[in-house]
């Protein structure tokens, strides 16, 4: 039997325009490659963005002209299909497809307006949640005075925290009556932009809360983690009454002083650029949001990143932020080592992010984050992903959570 798929004619749109500007991008490559070809430069020189000349640039000019009138001409007619989709169709697999390009280009996408940029929202079980009060109380009928806020990954989503079966939000909404509620997010903008985001809209979620607020609790998985500490400083700044309230913290495997694999794409960028004819392909290695290039050393507010080009080569000039005053905060890493002997070498990390980071550690005191030890905890066997439905890793959660688990110092 074939099944049928309805698909949303924003995202027929939002990929025409990908496309067009993919194929004007190759075009522009190309004609790159070919200018650093004609004019032989030295192996070893600084590049020049130059493009061709004569003939040849009139040729490249007129495929980007047929590329731009294509590319019109679709979004004009796919644009009058856009009332006949209806929010909730979908396809399979629509939602983590969003995520994973929104994680790597979603800055590219917010800065064209492409169809396919997520906006944010805080939702329940895939849906936008009102922000008013009636509205939120019959959207969610059940909401008691524990809230729990999660924060996905970087190329995930809200709905990704249900894994094999299992949700942290919902297990503890069963076992220690806690709300849930689960932030989506476009992953590749600036962490600091999602964060100062963020905290925005936490803050009309706490002050239209249908039911008294007794705790508000927050869990970051990966770059979810940044992002609430983002959040917390800037809605400190803003004085806003969510972070008065906000009682815990807790961090699952977030990069808190960056991730070796984008320093590695920044390796790339910088030893393509060093070559006059491997230059033009470093625009390739470029293809890479904001949001990846600041976990390179876990950037949380706009200073960390404004003064300069992000895929240059520098070194980690952080601002330092402080964990925030008055919450317990907590830290669990991910370790492929199956024991704690294996601790005895060198520790790897979850695959993604390395121990040290997710702890917390930094040889830097300005930067180094005091958790408490009896607030950080190594899950061993485990990597980045696993940290969302290991039964120790929910253990582990639940237990800090318990209500007979030590308050916060206030």
């Amino acid at each position: 039997m074939i099944r049928k798929l309805r698909v949303h004619a924003a995202d027929l749109r939002g990929v025409n325009r990908l496309t067009i500007a993919g194929v004007s991008g190759v075009v522009d490559l190309v004609e790159a490659i070919h200018h650093q070809i004609a004019v032989l430069p030295r192996m070893i020189a600084r590049p020049r963005q130059h493009r061709t000349t004569g003939i040849s640039r009139l040729v490249y000019r007129s495929i980007r002209g047929v590329v731009g009138l294509v590319g019109h001409g679709l979004e004009g007619v796919l644009s009058r299909f856009a009332p006949l989709s209806g929010e909730r169709s979908t396809w399979p697999g629509r939602e983590a497809s969003l995520a994973a390009l929104n994680g790597v280009l979603g800055d590219y996408l917010d800065a064209t307006s492409n169809p396919l940029a997520i906006t944010m929202r805080l939702r329940r079980g895939g849906i936008a949640l009102p922000c008013e009060r009636e509205a939120l109380a019959a959207a969610i009928p059940q909401a008691g005075g524990k809230l729990v806020v999660l924060l996905h990954g970087l190329c995930m989503n809200d709905l990704r925290w249900k894994r094999n079966g299992h949700d942290h939000g919902a297990a503890l909404a069963r076992e220690l009556a806690y709300t849930p509620v689960y932030l989506h997010y476009n992953s590749g903008l600036h962490i600091s932009a999602n964060g100062r985001a963020f905290a925005e809209h936490l803050e009309a979620l706490v002050c239209h809360w249908p039911a008294s607020l007794t705790e508000v609790v927050l869990i970051g998985h990966s770059m979810g983690g940044l992002v609430a500490r983002s959040a917390c400083h800037y809605g400190a700044l803003a004085r806003h009454e969510w972070v008065r309230r906000l009682d815990k913290l807790i961090f699952l495997g977030a990069p808190h002083h960056g991730a070796p694999l984008e320093r590695a794409g920044n390796w790339v960028d910088i030893l393509l650029g060093a070559n006059a004819y491997t230059a033009p392909l470093a625009r390739v290695g470029k293809v890479r949001s904001a949001g990846i290039t600041d976990l390179r050393f876990g950037n949380l507010v706009d200073e960390d990143w404004n003064a300069g080009d992000r895929f240059a080569r520098t070194g980690d000039r952080r601002v330092p932020v402080p964990l925030p005053q008055g919450v317990a905060c907590f830290a669990i890493a991910a370790t492929t080592g199956k024991t704690a002997d294996h601790l005895s070498g060198r520790v790897p990390g979850d695959g993604i992010v390395p121990l040290a980071s997710s702890l917390g550690r930094h040889a830097n005191p300005r930067l180094d984050l005091p958790f408490d030890e009896s607030r950080r905890w190594v899950a061993h066997g485990t990597n980045h992903l696993d940290l969302l439905d290991r039964p120790e890793v929910y253990a582990r959660i639940r237990g800090w959570l318990a209500p007979s688990a030590r308050p916060s110092a206030r």
